[in-house]
């Protein structure tokens, strides 16, 4: 029993170090990769503005998986409610992997306008103790 409590504190401090140390990593990444490309433009609307010759379809899709530690804690957040954090900081990386993969590829395709973005998320592989990864999929027209 204590063998066990010890190894499951383990598990959860390891899960707390290495996923804050990933977690931090990526949104550094993130944050770099969105300067460089900062430029480009993106839109919900539908409209075209004036002088667009071109339009293409681009898309990018991020499945980001939930650490130990935080399947923890959003376990203790369901049974005492409030805000699940945990989850929310892996939408956040989740979506903004997902447009810049998708601005990524409106920038190698020589646009720099992306109108009509829409964001869609699932979850892929979920049990019994909860979600486990989410995708969200973000796509748009690209045009120049």
């Amino acid at each position: 029993m204590i063998i066990e409590f010890g190894v499951f504190l383990s598990l959860i401090a390891l899960g707390f170090i290495f996923g804050r140390i990933n977690e931090a990593a990526h949104f550094a990444s993130l944050s770099k990769r969105e300067m460089a490309t900062s430029h480009i433009i993106l839109s919900d609307k539908k409209s075209v503005p004036e002088g667009i010759s071109h339009s293409q379809f681009v898309s990018g899709n991020a499945v980001i998986s939930i650490d130990y530690y935080k399947r923890v804690a959003a376990g203790l957040r369901m049974i005492f409610g409030g805000e699940m954090r945990s989850y929310q900081s892996l939408l956040t990386r989740a979506r903004r992997e997902a447009i810049l993969r998708m601005v990524e590829q409106a920038t190698s395709a020589g646009s720099s306008y992306i109108a009509n973005v829409r964001i869609e998320t699932s979850s892929v592989f979920q049990n019994e103790r909860g979600v486990g990864s989410i995708e969200v999929y973000a796509y748009g027209t690209a045009l120049h």
